[in-house]
């Protein structure tokens, strides 16, 4: 073996052993496992968050797959319709030209030839992370299998009355042009103004003031709206109002919708222009006056002078205007949120349009119920509150986009008798004979095929053996920011169009943020980029970080560089003490010997299974973070710094012992840790003679729970606390690690006499000491102490004693006046009453720590002096 580990000269070919034998295919036995990628967008690079839920899904399809079951992880990306298309767009201005210059047809053929040079960039990325999907598997959400499932769910949705075509308040990109699910915005925290406006009543007498955010609309105003139980205004109730600058008049109408204690308690409805004011015009039958046009431009319902302005224009321009003539009453400083594209970062428009919608309320009831019942399980389960807070509350889901790269709407309108064809074949004529037809310019909402992904990859509409064996997937895996928009969406699809749950569970974890729990982005230079981190400190690092930083409770991460490094130093040490092992195999070794195990053998292997068990257990939990810090601990502190110390001195018994451990520590390692476990998996198997058959495909181990001694590990664990308060003693004291200590113990329980008796020879060799007797108990001497053992060791010629005396002075005055600090605080009854329990409880371990450091530092001065 190599010095140290290079992961660049090891993973490609890793990777490539794994796809040259067909390693992430099903094998075709045992029970099925199926997960679905939830797709990345064809236009996207691997970020941290890919990293994460990627890796994640990866541990648990190689811990399935090595636990014998028929394993199947479908790869797949998402067209990603307006991200795509923007991408192109940006491609065809710098060629000069525009998607209208080329026309629709050409401009999706671009779009296809633009995803066969670049949309295979996240797919790359994902062997580079190590992910154990079945290309052979592959999906787009775009492929003739996922356009046919896309198309036959439209049309029998359609038919059904459950699509149809309406006018609503959408979200409106000015400068893409489309319309925008809630997802597709991203929202700001700006400061803005709050306008105060007199609108005069009719009849001359006075005025109502009102507050808005948004002047500019007010010439889409068709109400006043107050709450009717406000006594301010009930006595107005009815009365018309006047819109200034226009003329119009407006009543003032009672609404329960209307805070009285927001702004003036009077608001402007518009309700071509607000999705609030839309509902409270639906209810009052209140006209929809549009005061604007696609591209947010003022039209011809507004007074001439603003016609042709841009929104924004016209705002300053009318808030000057009234404030000229006497209608501006205030401006007031106002916080509030503001929604963008997630593309172009355009602000978004509230706007009356004719789209296509899916009602929502009768498909939702039966996916409430499947959560409620626990057909599906959301883990944790704190995630139910929003699933059912969307659910219950479902407004009818707009999936109409005005673009050009996506799946058109399958609709055909016939220009002769106005008839709408609706099939899942295109259509060559209208049954009226003519072939005047054309086909609805719309293209669907992205999230709509992603809806039918756990079935549509496997086949759906065909009745393949894919979707026989492997519907219902087992396992979802996702972020918690996509629960409503699409884990909802895919349970509601599954259901209607399947007869049955698309997954049993959800395992939903948080998002990655830096080390101090801010968002990341590049334009706060905090991010980290997965890409480059894995080519500095090697793909196995970057995944053990990102699993051993999760949580059963799915809370956001933190993740840092340091935190890859400290798992790049564990890819070390694994590799070094492999590379010892290897090193030391002169021959095959025999199989196990119970009959030559002394007790650091039997505690290994004891400690080895008890492992297993636990790992098993967490990882069957989805527990990884737990399932790393067992692995770390067991293998870094157990295995390598105890036990191949101790193996050291009698290599020959010890080996086959090592040899086992080892190996089966690579499987429990390997779904975590993938690349550096199979390649010292090969090396070891091939000095050995063993199997040629690579690690990802080997069987998970299994405990041997007779193996498992309590009684075996509390001696151990006795035999190490004694090396290791002798160790932290010379290190405190400064003793050199050569010099030889003279020692005697003292202890009262007979067993751990016997014990020590048993051990000396491995603690004399590991804390490097002499054994003497107590004929030195009146010499000046060194003092501490482990697991109810008194020791001692001869201080002359050792240290100098009175910087010793010092040294332990000038420590024990510190831990006094901890000790003070400490007992000042818990004896405050306001620190006790008010501060959270478990920080009061860790104050009080914190003081028991420093008084029994100041009992054994007290002890060490009189015994030294």
């Amino acid at each position: 073996m190599e010095k140290t580990y290079n992961p660049q000269e090891y993973e490609s070919t890793i990777y490539k052993l794994w796809e040259d034998n067909n390693c992430f295919a099903p094998r075709g036995t045992g029970d099925p496992f199926c997960i679905v990628i939830p797709p990345p967008n064809v236009t996207g690079a691997l970020h941290v968050g890919h990293a994460l839920n990627n890796t994640l899904q990866d541990v648990l399809i190689r811990y399935k797959r090595m636990k014998g079951f028929n394993a199947l992880w479908i790869p797949g990306t998402d067209h990603a319709g307006i991200a795509t298309q923007n991408v192109v767009e940006k491609q065809l201005l710098k060629e000069h030209t525009t998607r209208h210059d080329l026309g629709r047809e050409k401009f999706v053929e671009k779009v296809w030839s633009w995803k066969a040079e670049y949309g295979n960039r996240i797919t790359t990325q994902l062997r580079k992370l190590g992910c154990s999907v079945d290309w052979h598997h592959e999906r787009f959400t775009m492929d003739d299998g996922c356009s046919k499932a896309v198309r036959k769910v439209f049309v029998s949705l359609y038919k059904e009355g459950l699509i149809y075509q309406g006018n609503y308040i959408i979200n409106w990109c000015p400068r893409c042009h489309t319309a925008l699910s809630d997802v597709e915005v991203e929202h700001e925290d700006l400061t803005g103004s709050f306008w105060h406006i007199k609108y005069p009543f009719a009849d001359g007498n006075g005025y109502i003031e009102i507050a808005t955010t948004r002047p500019e609309t007010m010439f889409g105003d068709t109400a006043i709206a107050v709450n009717p139980k406000d006594e301010r205004y009930r006595s107005i109730l009815g009365k018309m109002v006047i819109i200034p600058f226009s003329g119009r008049e407006v009543p003032i109408i009672a609404d329960d919708h209307v805070d009285p204690e927001f702004g003036t308690g009077a608001v402007k409805v518009t309700p071509a222009h607000d999705p609030n004011d839309y509902e409270i015009g639906k209810r009052h039958n209140l006209e929809f006056i549009k005061v604007m046009d696609e591209s947010a431009i003022m039209n011809e319902n507004v007074p001439k002078q603003y016609q042709g302005l841009d929104r924004f224009v016209c705002r300053k321009q009318l808030v000057q205007d009234l404030e000229e003539n006497g209608y501006l009453i205030s401006v007031k400083e106002h916080f509030y949120s503001v929604g963008h594209c997630y593309r172009c970062h355009t602000i978004v428009e509230p706007y009356l349009s004719k789209q296509w919608f899916v009602a929502m309320k009768n498909l939702a009831a039966p996916a409430i119920d499947a959560v409620r019942s626990g057909k599906v399980a959301l883990l944790p389960a704190r995630w139910d509150k929003l699933y059912f807070d969307w659910m219950e509350n479902i407004r009818d889901w707009c999936i109409s986009r005005q673009i050009w790269w996506g799946h058109r709407i399958p609709v055909w309108y016939c220009e002769d008798c106005n008839k709408v064809i609706c099939e899942t074949e295109d259509p060559k004529e209208c049954d009226c004979g003519s072939h005047n037809i054309h086909q609805d310019p719309d293209v669907l909402d992205t999230w709509f095929s992603s809806a039918l992904w756990p079935f549509s990859t496997l086949g759906w509409p065909d009745q393949t053996s894919d979707l026989a064996t492997f519907y219902p997937t087992s396992v979802l895996v996702t972020g918690y920011d996509i629960i409503t928009f699409w884990v909802s969406r895919m349970i509601v699809m599954g259901l209607k169009f399947m007869n049955n749950i698309p997954f049993s569970k959800v395992i939903v974890h948080g998002l990655v943020r830096d080390a101090h729990g801010k968002k990341m982005s590049k334009s706060t230079g905090n991010a980290i980029d997965p890409l480059v981190v894995m080519d500095e400190y090697g793909t196995d690092a970057l995944r053990f970080a990102l699993a051993h930083l999760t949580t059963s409770g799915g809370q956001d991460i933190k993740l840092s560089t340091d935190k890859i490094a400290s798992s790049r130093n564990f890819a070390n040490k694994i590799w070094n003490v492999s590379r010892y092992v290897v090193m030391s195999l002169e021959e095959v070794p025999a199989g196990l010997d119970p009959a030559t195990f002394d007790l650091a053998d039997k505690w290994i292997l004891s400690r080895y299974n008890r492992t297993v068990e636990k790992a098993t257990e967490l990882s069957e939990n989805f527990e990884y973070g737990m399932a790393c810090s067992t692995l770390y601990q067991f293998i870094w502190n157990d295995f390598c710094d105890w036990y191949i110390e101790f193996s050291k001195r009698r290599k020959n018994e010890s080996m086959p012992i090592v040899l086992e451990v080892l190996k089966g520590s690579l499987s429990l390692l390997h779904p975590f840790m993938p690349f550096i476990t199979e390649v010292i998996w090969k090396i070891i198997n091939e000095k050995t003679g063993g199997t040629d058959k690579p690690l990802i495909i080997h069987q998970w181990p299994e405990a041997n729970r007779q193996l498992i001694n309590d009684e075996v590990e509390n001696s151990a664990e006795i035999v190490f606390s004694v090396i290791h308060s002798i160790r932290n003693l010379r290190a405190d004291s400064g003793i050199a690690p050569g010099i030889k200590l003279a020692t005697f113990f003292s202890v009262e329980d007979e067993n751990k006499q016997k014990l020590l008796e048993a051990q000396q020879l491995y603690i004399s060799e590991l804390a490097q000491l002499n054994y003497t007797d107590k004929s030195g108990e009146k010499q000046k001497l060194l003092y501490t102490s482990a697991s109810g053992i008194d020791i001692y060791i001869k201080a002359q010629g050792v240290v100098n004693i009175e910087n010793e005396k010092d040294r332990l002075q000038k420590k024990n005055k510190s831990i006094k006046q901890e000790i003070a600090r400490l007992e000042g605080k818990l004896n405050n009854q306001s620190f006790v009453d008010k501060a959270p329990a478990e920080v009061v409880l860790v104050e009080q371990e914190k003081l028991a720590t420093y008084k029994e450091q100041y009992m054994r530092l007290e002890k060490q001065l009189t015994i030294l002096s």
